[in-house]
């Protein structure tokens, strides 16, 4: 292949998985205080299908209202710097670096530049595909745990917890001396108990806001209730956050009620990356906490990727190999 040329994951349009294309297009050059990155791993999530889709449709107003700006999708990686601007003096060639941003860095290719403010050092004995693994769902975890206080002897309700937020925000609670419930279904219940929880509630077969019991905090890591259907279970002065903005946008809004309210809605906005991944880095080394990796695709597999994914039945991370076998062992640093 020509070496000025790479294999990208296209769309110039808002689309569905099947209209995702595998083009080859110009390698980046780095401007003066961006790197090239090699790309090794990425992963598909519900940020890059929201990206893809525009769907909720308030994307638009920060990918762009009519098409996107940015052609080629991505919003996680982890790879090794080839080439640094003039400017560059954080990182040199050969660093191992991850990173994310959830309106997208163009990281499914086998090719990405970036500004150096935007990656980090991958902690040592983390390989790529567990790397990428620990950005998205981490990022969004963080600012669930972060946006209240969790107090020794308090009841939490994870839903949702088999995905890549929940998976994540599981073992971030675990840490606390609480009690945690979670929702999963049938096949993961056995993974949810090791990460952490004390009572799994199997949503295939039981609706958890009518097993009883009263909570300090629900956290639905998936979006797929509502505050008035937990409004039952949650102790007085209790706390509901959803990683969805619910229907009609109501828990963009339910927040304004707090201050007459003795229950609350907290809206998880989420804080910047250069204060969750340091985190994200610190728990990874300290064996806090480990990302759950559902299935792998290649590049040219990328479609059928995202159709799993959208499906909303995955457990953890679905991941993107761009390099056999060097994304499963990440080279020493430099």
């Amino acid at each position: 292949m020509n070496n000025d040329k790479m294999k990208a994951a296209v769309r110039r349009n808002y689309c569905s998985p099947s209209q995702l294309r595998i083009e080859q297009t110009d390698k980046p050059i780095p401007k003066d205080n961006e790197v090239l990155i090699r790309v090794y791993a990425t992963t598909v999530n519900r940020t890059d299908c929201a990206n893809l889709t525009a769907k909720p449709f308030i994307m638009r107003f920060v990918l762009g209202l009519f098409k996107p700006r940015k052609v080629i999708v991505g919003t996680d990686f982890a790879g090794e710097i080839i080439s640094v601007g003039n400017e560059v003096t954080t990182f040199g060639i050969g660093d191992m670096v991850f990173g994310f941003n959830d309106t997208g860095v163009e990281s499914q290719a086998e090719y990405l530049t970036i500004s150096e403010e935007h990656i980090f050092n991958i902690p040592t004995d983390i390989n790529f595909k567990q790397a990428a693994a620990s950005l998205e769902g981490a990022h969004y975890a963080y600012s669930f745990v972060h946006k209240v206080d969790i107090r020794s002897g308090q009841h939490i309700l994870i839903n949702g917890a088999t995905g890549a937020i929940g998976s994540v925000l599981l073992q971030l609670v675990r840490q606390f001396d609480v009690k945690i419930t979670a929702t999963a279904n049938t096949k993961n219940i056995n993974l949810i108990k090791s990460l952490g929880a004390d009572e799994v509630h199997d949503y295939t077969k039981e609706d958890f806001t009518k097993k009883g019991g009263k909570f300090d905090f629900i956290f639905d890591a998936v979006g797929k209730s509502t505050y008035g259907k937990c409004k039952s279970i949650l102790k007085k002065n209790g706390v509901y956050i959803s990683s969805e903005p619910g229907p009609y946008a109501q828990n963009v809004f339910y927040p304004l009620m707090n201050p007459i309210s003795s229950k609350k809605v907290i809206f998880p906005i989420p804080y910047k990356t250069r204060e969750t991944i340091p985190y994200i880095i610190k728990h990874l080394e300290l064996g806090k906490f480990e990302p759950v990796i559902d299935k792998e695709y290649s590049l040219s597999e990328i479609s059928e990727a995202y159709k799993y994914v959208i499906k909303g039945e995955k457990t953890g991370n679905v991941l993107i190999r761009l390099i056999n076998n060097e994304s499963t062992t990440k080279p020493k640093q430099h």
